[in-house]
């Protein structure tokens, strides 16, 4: 009994496994995790693990005797991990994983079409003013954008987003100045709506954009808060 019991432990761990990929595609997990355009993947591959472990059991449901083995620790730590995932929704914190990324865009400052001012995202601000820095072509622009809030050093938080490619190992954090109202500092990761106008500031004897906040609300976090 051995062998089978090995075997069914083996099978158990791949299922649970294959239960991870379907469950996090289906409830909205990966949003926190992994772009969009790779969830139908992971599904995939929970199907096929789930489908693998199925035909493990049915492998062993005559086992020929053999003398008694013992089950891989492997494959108890590869099942607990997985019943962990499970158990365990993550709940990363934004501003931490953007401490140590480059906020670089590369040639994706390349614009094509430019939306009007009120219609413009938090990271279409961004490619704009990096792609036209001119801060007096948006002065007076009405600003309604949404994000977390970003700590700055030797300045005020920014009000930021996540790009991703791929997931968050390769995630860019993209962000805005923003003038807070006195005596109002914002919470490191919270998420806010800002609705304001695009106003011209100077620092470190250089012009720069900045939005003047003038309404913040306190939002949840968007179920797909990572963009593309």
């Amino acid at each position: 009994m051995g062998q089978l019991a090995a075997a069914v432990m083996r099978a158990f761990a791949l299922g649970m496994w294959g239960a991870v990929l379907l469950q996090s595609s289906l409830s909205g997990r990966l949003d926190l995790l992994l772009s969009g355009v790779f969830h139908p993947l992971v599904a995939l591959s929970g199907v096929a693990l789930l489908l693998l472990a199925g035909l493990l059991l049915r492998g062993q449901e005559s086992p020929a005797p053999s003398r008694r083995q013992a089950i891989p620790k492997i494959w108890w730590l590869s099942a607990a991990v997985a019943l962990l995932v499970l158990a365990i929704p993550p709940n990363p914190s934004f501003s931490t994983l953007t401490a140590n990324r480059p906020a670089e865009l590369g040639d994706e400052t390349e614009l094509s079409f430019v939306l009007p001012p009120a219609q413009r995202s938090l990271t279409d601000w961004v490619r704009l003013l990096r792609s036209q820095p001119d801060p007096s072509l948006y002065a007076g622009d009405p600003v309604r954008i949404s994000g977390f809030v970003l700590p700055q050093p030797g300045e005020p938080p920014q009000l930021a987003r996540l790009l991703v490619r791929c997931c968050l190992a390769d995630a860019t954090p993209v962000g805005l100045p923003v003038r807070w109202p006195a005596g109002r500092p914002p919470r490191v990761d919270q998420w806010l709506a800002v609705e304001g106008t695009m106003a011209i500031e100077e620092r470190d004897g250089q012009s720069r954009s900045v939005v003047l906040a003038q309404r913040i609300t306190p939002i949840a976090r968007p179920k797909r808060p990572l963009e593309p």
